[in-house]
């Protein structure tokens, strides 16, 4: 079926017939629709299907992001518009033909947007410090200012699970706080919607996803990504975690889906102060006094 040209979207044509490919692409896209129906990103009450902008950096995970949308478009189980969007940031060495000629090819809708925010991210950043912070801002600022001009009401990230969990012990380490790349949240202006379909999805199946589909994969390292990043070091703990316990990711994962503020510190989530006791109403043998453990 996979490789049917009137049963599949171009971007899966010459997918491999392996059974292992086959379970792959069915895990990756139930992740997204799991992901898609749980946090609320269409609305089907729409009259109008949505259009989203479908950011795209050439990377492994938002190929995957890009196909698996395309899929469940194709298929009819996301009833909204895409636009692909790849913003050339102008660093050294970028590809610049790689992007548009794979989306022409494969008859997918895009905008191939240049604005040289790698000149200004040079120019502010002291000598020996990291660009990531400031390129993301300006990166973000771009793509708003396009979904904007392309009648968008969300710009759709590729975003994983692995980096949802990253991002999660960069703020506990470094942050203070215990927060994460949300699924789907409001931008600061309040007209457009971020979303992240890829959040279930782990970045080993990405991997294996675009790899096994031979997608132009244009690396992440074009701006001298330096060493010693927070993030990279983050991810050295958590493949030793997982190395050490296969599927200590996933269960990190599942704790971020059920927090429970009274089991934290946070007096702004949760009245402590306000907790009293009624005595007249306690049963000891009623099932809803937690246990002490």
């Amino acid at each position: 079926m996979l490789d049917d040209a009137d049963d599949i979207h171009p971007l899966f044509f010459g997918a491999p017939r392996t059974t292992e490919f086959r379970k792959l692409r069915k895990r990756i896209v139930k992740n997204v629709r799991e992901a898609v129906e749980q946090y609320g990103m269409i609305d089907r009450a729409d009259e109008v299907p949505p259009k989203w902008l479908v950011c795209l950096s050439g990377g492994k995970d938002s190929y995957t992001l890009l196909a698996v949308l395309h899929e469940l478009k194709w298929r009819g189980l996301l009833p909204v518009d895409l636009l692909a969007c790849n913003l050339d940031q102008g660093q050294p060495g970028f590809p610049a033909t790689v992007l548009p000629e794979f989306l022409e090819k494969m008859g997918v809708p895009h905008r191939i947007e240049y604005q040289d925010t790698y000149s200004v991210v040079v120019d502010k950043i002291p000598q020996g410090r990291t660009f990531c912070a400031l390129c993301s801002r300006l990166r973000r600022g771009n793509l708003y200012r396009i979904a904007r001009e392309e009648g968008c009401s969300a710009v759709v990230l590729g975003h994983h699970r692995d980096d949802i969990l990253e991002t999660f012990f960069m703020n506990l380490f470094h942050g203070g706080r215990l927060a994460t790349m949300p699924p789907k949240l409001v931008n600061e202006e309040g007209d457009l919607f971020v979303y992240r379909p890829l959040a279930h999805v782990a970045e080993a199946d990405c991997e294996k996803f675009a790899s096994a589909m031979g997608y132009p994969i244009i690396p992440c390292d074009l701006c001298g990504s330096q060493d010693g990043l927070q993030r990279q070091q983050v991810k050295a703990i958590l493949d030793k975690w997982e190395k050490n316990s296969p599927g200590r990711r996933q269960v990190m994962f599942r704790a971020l889906t059920n927090a429970r503020p009274s089991h934290l510190l946070d007096s702004d989530l949760f009245d402590f102060k306000g907790l009293s006791l009624n005595p007249s109403e306690i049963d000891e043998n009623s099932p809803e006094i937690p246990k002490l453990r």
